[in-house]
Parts: structure tokens; sequence; C-alpha cells
């Protein structure tokens, strides 16, 4: 894996926008069932993100590179699930892949909405997950409530270790460093804690109020 990273970071950083391409399609494809189990896409936005301090890349740019490509990647698969129900889930390539598949299935049935949100975190069903929930009938307003705000809470917690880790790095040795951390760090600490409070509320609502006209309609 360095023996690929190695180069790639060198080149990239000499060209900032091919290295915000290769974010945006690092996310992309790490959204792609099968292939997104292959690409290390994580691996890869981390390690670009450790160009940030040095100023090579704009935390900003990075950030939205990785959730466009996050939120791109994500859908497409939802939609391909959408449109071919779950018929998609018995055709080729997924069908090499039965253990994963049946793995997301049973993901998205213990945790129903939030195994949306949750399934950004946990390699390799993020990759199925999308395709997952379009193929079982997710609406999409409910699949884009969750799926969005869950990338604005991975996008960050993909990134800033990096840029932290070379942040500090560069302050022990002296060196100079373009980012103001603690203001980036407050300000998406506190838009992380209001999506996932938001979202939270969203999906308590809607199930209390499922709940209470199912209710309802047995009385």
């Amino acid at each position: 894996m360095t023996s690929f990273l190695d180069p790639l970071i060198s080149f990239v950083s000499v060209h900032a926008w091919l290295a915000y391409l290769t974010l945006f399609l690092a996310a992309l494809l790490e959204a792609v069932p099968v292939v997104g189990s292959v690409i290390p896409g994580s691996t890869i936005i981390l390690a670009l993100s450790a160009l940030v301090p040095g100023g090579d890349l704009k935390l900003q740019w990075v950030l939205l590179a990785a959730a466009v490509g996050a939120v791109l990647g994500d859908g497409s698969a939802y939609w391909i699930g959408h449109r071919q129900q779950r018929e998609i889930l018995n055709t080729w390539p997924l069908t090499n892949y039965p253990r994963v598949v049946e793995e997301s299935e049973t993901f998205f049935h213990r945790f129903g909405t939030w195994a949306v949100f949750f399934a950004r975190f946990v390699p390799p069903i993020r990759a199925f997950v999308p395709v997952t929930s379009g193929a079982l009938g997710m609406p999409p307003a409910t699949f884009y409530a969750v799926n969005i705000p869950a990338i604005l809470v991975w996008a960050p917690a993909h990134v800033l270790p990096g840029v932290l880790a070379v942040s500090a790095l560069h302050e022990y040795a002296g060196l100079p460093h373009h980012v103001h951390l603690f203001k980036h760090m407050w300000i998406l600490t506190v838009t992380a804690v209001a999506i996932v409070v938001g979202v939270a509320a969203w999906i308590y609502r809607r199930r209390n109020g499922s709940v209470v006209a199912e209710a309802k309609s047995r009385a």
C-alpha cells in the first residue's frame, strides 16, 4: 500500500486539482458495491489530508471533494437498488459476495433507517448498504435525509485526523502550517453534533408518528 500511496501523494501535491479529483474519486468509488471493498478510499483520503497543514491543499476543498464524492457514490448505488429492487442482490457481481450481501441485509434489518448512517463508518458493508437500502424499498427522501448528514460527519472524521497529526508535527518542528485547527475543530464539532441531534430527532418523530398512526388504525 505504501508503495502505491507515496508516488501518488508526491505527484498530486504538485497538482492540487488532481489531488481534489483523487479525493472525489476515492470517496465515490468507495461507495460502489464490490469496488468499494477493494479501493482503499479511506486510506487515500487520510493520506491526502496530510497535505493540508503545509498549504498544498485547502481544508474546505478537501472536505467538499470527499463529501460530494460520497454523496454521488452512495446515491448512485441507492438508485440502482431502488430501480432494480431485490433482483439486484441476486445479480453479478453481488452474487460473488453472498456473505457481505447477507451482512448488509442483516445490518439493515437490525438498525432500520439508522443503518444508512452507521454503515458510512463500517467497511466493507459501507459499499453495500446503499444498494441494499434501495433494493429493500427505503424511500428516497428517507435515504437522503440520513445519508447526507452521515456523510457530513464522515468527511471530517476521515480528513481531520491526518490534518491534526501533521499539524502537530509541524508545530513541534517549528514549521509553518496554514490551518487554524481549533477554529475549524469547533465549527466542525458543533456542526456534526447538530446534524446527529437533528437526524435523531427526525427519526424519533417519524417512528413515534408511525406508532401513533398504527395504534389509531387498530382502534
